[in-house]
C-alpha cells in the first residue's frame, strides 16, 4: 500500500500505454487506453486504426504470449516480428475477433465452430433411443473403426491374448462426413485416342515430361505406347483405381496410385476456391458434386440418423433454425441432463441474441459472410469464464441492420461489464455513441493519416473539429425527386435459401437499395436471382486472391501500360519493369524485403539491403519516364500518379483512365505498389469496383459498398453511384446504411424477420413512401434517421 491512499499497488495499472508507434503509416503515435472500458477507434479508411489496434497492441500481446511456450512448441507457431513501437505497457491477453471467413472445410459447420454441436452430441448419447454409444457415435467427423490384434500379457508366463477394438462413429461411410459425393467425368482426365507417351493425360501437372507423367509411363502396369481405348479391363482399372503400390521408376522407389484416388487426395480434399485458377477450372469441368444418396446430405451414418429423442434425430435438430431448436431444447425435461440442457439453451439463446437465430447448426461455415463469421466467433467468447482480457473487434456492425446494431451494442457492453477491455474499430455512429473512450485517427488516409486527432469522450469528439467529429451527426435527407425507371428486371418464383416464391420487378436505370435485417434473404434474392452473365457486374467483399507481391497496379492491370511506356521510352523490353520478372532485385527476388527464418525464434522481415526496398535491380532504375524511375512511380499515391500520367512525356491515357476510376471510388491515398495483403475489406471491395467500372456492364450489383467506409467517405460513394446511374447504368445495392437508403430511387425491403420469418417482400417503393408507411423495421429506423 502507498501512504495516504487506499490504492493497492496491483490496482494502479489501469491503462494500456502506447508510445512511439510507427507501424505502417503511424507517425510516432502515443495513446493511453483505459482498461475494463469500451474504447472505439475511428477515422477515415486508411487512417491507421487497424495498424494501431491490430498491428501494434494485439500483435505484441500475441507475440508475448507465444514466447511463454516452449521453444519446441514455438517452432510450430506463426512467427511474429515485434511491432515498431518504443513502449507498450499494461498489455493484457488479446483475443482478436476479426472478419476473416471461417475455414471452408466441408466438414466444418456452424455447430462444430461453436460448442453447440458437442453439447447436442452428449445430449443424444444420454437420451436418444435406440442407444448407440458415446457422443462420438453422433459425430459426422468420426468414422466407425474395428480392429483386432494380439498383445503380449506377462502373468508369470508370457502368452499372446487376442484383443478386438471398436469405435462407433457417426460418419456416413459413403461421403465420409462431407454430405456430398463426387462423380468424376473420365473424358476430362484423358484423351483415350492417344497413348500415355503421346500425352493422353489432360490433368493439370500430369504432362508427359512432368513427374507424374514419368510415373504413369514408367510404372510397368500397362504399355505406355498403347492408346487408352485399347487397354484391357485390368489395365484400365490399374490406371484409374489401383490402390497404393510400391514401384521403382528410373531407379527411384515410389508409390503408385490410380488417377481417381490421386485426384481425390490432391484436388478434392481441398476447398475448391483455394485452388489455383487453372486447377479450379479443371475441377469444375471434370467433377460434379451431388448430395450423398445414402445420408441425404446429413453426413451421418444410418445409426445416428435413426436414433431419436421424441422422434427427432440429431440430423433433424441440426437442420432446424436455431430459434426453433432453442424452443425444442427448452421443451426437454430430464433431471439427469439438467445442467447440460441449461448450458445448451444459453448457447442457442446467444445465437438469437446476436441476430443469428436464422442459421441452422448444419450450415457449412464457409458459406457465412464476414460479419456472420465474426458474430459466430463472438458466441464462443460470450460464454467464456475469462475476464481481464482485451477483446479486439473489427467493425462488428458490418452486415447488420440498424435493428441488430442495438443488440450488438448490448453484447459489447456485456463483455466490458464482465471486467474486460473492449477495443472496437468502427465507423457507425450508433456504436461510437456507446464508447467510454474514443480515439480518432487521421486527419487523412495513407501518408496523410497516422496521427491521433482526438482522444476523450463521445461528447468531446462531437465538439472537436476533426473529420469524424464534424460528420458524427450527419444525417442524409430524403431526395426531393427520384429518377424514373427505364425498364425492369423481372424475377419470378425466387426460392433460393429462405425465399418464399418471391415475384418482384427490379427497376432498371435507377439506384435500387435492397434492405432488410440480416438473414432476411437479400443476398439470396440479388445473387441467386439476378442472372450472372452478359452485362451484369457483381462486386462482393470476398478476399482478393494474391500474394504479398500483388498490389493495386498489378491487380487493376495498370502496370501493363506503364511497363510498355517505360520500355518504349528507353528502347528495352517491358519485362525489365516487372518486380516479378526480369527486372527483379536478385537478393530479395523483387519482394523488397528479406524474410529471415530464425528457426525457434520469431522470424524477421528486413528491408533488402541491395535494392533498399525498391524491388528492382539497380540497372533498371537507370531508365526513366517523365523524370521518374519505375520504383518512384510505384511509390506514388493514386492521386499524384493521376496527375503525372495525364500530360507531358509521361502521358498514358490507358493508365490515366484506371487511376481516375481508383480516385472515383475513394482510393486516392493508396500507393500503386502497396501489397494487397495490407488492404481492409472495404478497400478490397472498392478496388474491385474500380476494376469492374471499366467493363461494359449495364447492371452493377454491389454488396454493402459502405463496409469499412468513414461517414465522410459515404458521400463520395453516393456521388459515384449517382454518376454510374446518370451514365445509363442500373445499380442494385444490398445495403444497411441509412444514408444509402435515403439516397436510393427505389427500395425493396425483405423480411419481416430473419430465416423462416423472412424471405418475403414487405415493401416496394420510394424511400419517402417507406418513411411515411413505417410498417417495417427498416421504415421505422429510416424515419428515425432522417428525423421524419
Amino acid at each position: 500500500m502507498t501512504k495516504g491512499t487506499d490504492v493497492h499497488a496491483a490496482d494502479s495499472h489501469e491503462m494500456i500505454r502506447v508510445h512511439g508507434a510507427r507501424v505502417n503509416n503511424l507517425k510516432d503515435v502515443s495513446v493511453e487506453i483505459p482498461k475494463r472500458r469500451l474504447t472505439v477507434f475511428t477515422g477515415v479508411s486508411g487512417s491507421g486504426k487497424s495498424s494501431l489496434v491490430f498491428g501494434t497492441i494485439a500483435a505484441e500481446s500475441q507475440r508475448l504470449i507465444n514466447e511463454t511456450y516452449s521453444a519446441f512448441v514455438q517452432g510450430f507457431m506463426p512467427t511474429l516480428a515485434r511491432p515498431e513501437v518504443d513502449v507498450l505497457d499494461g498489455l493484457t491477453t488479446a483475443i482478436i475477433v476479426d472478419q476473416q471467413r471461417l475455414g471452408a472445410d466441408p466438414r466444418s459447420t456452424v455447430g462444430t465452430a461453436t460448442d453447440a454441436n458437442a453439447m447436442l452430441r452428449i445430449l443424444f448419447s444420454r437420451l436418444a433411443a435406440p442407444h448407440l454409444g458415446p457422443p462420438s457415435a453422433y459425430a459426422f467427423n468420426v468414422a466407425s473403426v474395428q480392429a483386432s490384434g494380439a498383445i503380449k500379457v506377462d502373468k508369470g508366463a508370457r502368452r499372446a491374448e487376442k484383443v478386438t477394438f471398436s469405435r462407433t462413429g457417426g460418419m456416413c461411410p459413403r461421403c465420409e462426413g462431407r454430405g456430398a459425393v463426387t462423380d468424376i467425368d473420365l473424358t476430362q482426365l484423358y484423351d483415350d485416342s492417344k497413348s500415355l507417351r503421346e500425352g493422353a493425360l489432360t490433368i493439370p501437372g500430369y504432362s508427359v515430361d512432368g513427374w507424374y507423367g514419368r510415373i504413369y509411363t514408367g510404372c510397368g502396369f500397362f504399355d505406355p505406347d498403347k492408346p487408352i481405348t485399347k487397354f484391357t479391363k485390368r489395365e484400365l482399372h490399374d490406371l484409374l483405381h489401383k490402390e497404393p503400390t510400391k514401384i521403382k521408376v528410373e531407379g527411384i522407389n515410389l508409390t503408385y496410385e490410380g488417377l481417381i484416388p490421386k485426384i481425390r487426395k490432391s484436388f478434392l480434399s481441398k476447398d475448391v476456391d483455394s485452388l489455383q485458377p487453372h486447377v479450379r477450372a479443371f475441377v469444375e469441368r471434370a467433377v460434379t458434386f451431388t448430395v450423398c444418396p445414402d445420408c441425404a446430405g446429413t453426413r451421418l451414418s444410418e445409426g445416428a440418423r435413426t436414433s431419436t429423442i421424441d422422434g427427432v434425430s440429431i440430423a433433424d435438430a441440426c437442420a432446424m433454425q436455431i430459434t426453433d431448436l432453442a424452443e425444442w431444447v427448452r421443451g426437454l425435461d430430464d433431471p439427469s441432463v439438467a445442467p447440460l440442457l441449461t448450458a445448451l439453451g444459453h448457447s442457442l439463446d446467444s445465437f438469437v441474441e446476436i441476430g443469428l437465430g436464422y442459421l441452422s447448426l448444419d450450415r457449412p461455415s464457409g458459406t457465412l459472410s464476414g460479419g456472420e463469421a465474426q458474430r459466430v466467433k463472438m458466441i464462443r467468447h460470450l460464454g467464456s469464464s475469462l475476464t481481464d482480457v482485451t477483446y479486439v473487434f473489427d467493425e462488428p456492425t458490418t452486415g447488420l441492420h440498424p435493428h441488430d446494431i442495438q443488440r450488438m451494442n448490448g453484447l459489447l457492453l456485456r463483455l466490458r461489464d464482465k471486467g474486460n477491455t473492449v477495443l472496437v474499430v468502427e465507423h457507425k455512429p450508433e456504436t461510437i455513441a456507446i464508447a467510454d473512450h474514443v480515439v480518432d485517427l487521421g486527419p487523412g488516409a495513407g501518408t496523410g493519416g497516422g496521427a491521433v486527432c482526438f482522444e476523450g469522450t463521445v461528447e468531446g469528439l462531437r465538439a472537436s473539429d476533426t473529420v469524424t467529429g464534424r460528420h458524427l451527426d450527419d444525417r442524409a435527407s430524403l431526395k426531393k425527386s427520384v429518377r424514373k425507371a427505364t425498364g425492369a428486371l423481372e424475377i419470378r418464383g425466387a426460392d433460393a435459401n429462405n425465399l418464399r416464391g418471391v415475384d418482384v420487378d427490379i427497376p432498371l436505370g435507377v439506384l435500387v437499395a435492397v434492405t432488410g435485417v440480416a438473414g432476411s434473404g437479400k443476398s439470396s434474392l440479388v445473387h441467386g436471382s439476378v442472372p450472372e452473365g452478359e452485362g451484369v457486374v457483381s462486386v462482393d467483399q470476398g478476399a482478393i486472391r494474391g500474394s504479398r507481391r500483388s498490389n493495386p497496379a498489378t491487380y487493376t492491370g495498370l502496370l501493363d501500360p506503364i511497363r510498355k511506356a517505360f520500355a518504349k521510352a528507353n528502347g528495352v523490353k517491358p519485362a525489365l519493369f516487372s518486380a516479378n520478372s526480369e527486372g527483379a532485385c536478385p537478393t530479395c527476388n523483387g519482394v523488397g524485403v528479406v524474410y529471415t527464418d530464425l528457426a525457434m525464434m520469431a522470424g524477421v522481415a528486413t528491408t533488402c539491403e541491395e535494392c533498399e526496398g525498391r524491388r528492382f535491380q539497380a540497372a533498371v532504375l537507370e531508365y526513366r519516364l517523365g523524370g521518374r524511375d519505375i520504383s518512384e512511380v510505384l511509390a506514388m499515391p493514386v492521386s499524384e500518379a493521376e496527375a503525372f500520367f495525364a500530360e507531358g512525356e509521361a502521358r498514358i491515357p490507358a493508365a490515366h483512365r484506371i487511376l481516375t476510376r481508383l480516385s472515383d471510388v475513394g482510393l486516392g491515398y493508396l500507393t500503386l505498389g502497396q501489397p494487397l495483403t495490407t488492404l481492409s475489406g472495404g478497400e478490397r471491395q472498392r478496388l474491385k469496383l474500380a476494376t469492374h467500372m471499366g467493363e461494359k456492364g449495364g447492371v452493377y450489383v454491389l454488396d454493402e459498398p459502405t463496409a469499412g467506409l468513414h461517414l465522410a467517405d459515404v458521400e463520395q460513394l453516393l456521388g459515384l453511384l449517382d454518376r454510374l446511374v446518370d451514365s445509363g447504368k442500373s445499380v442494385i445495392v444490398v445495403e444497411h446504411h441509412q444514408a444509402v437508403m435515403a439516397h436510393a430511387d427505389w427500395i425493396i425491403d425483405l423480411g419481416p424477420g430473419a430465416g423462416h420469418d423472412g424471405g418475403q417482400i414487405v415493401f416496394e417503393g420510394t424511400p419517402a413512401e417507406l418513411v411515411a408507411d413505417r410498417s417495417t423495421l427498416t421504415g421505422r429506423h429510416l424515419a428515425e434517421y432522417v428525423g421524419a
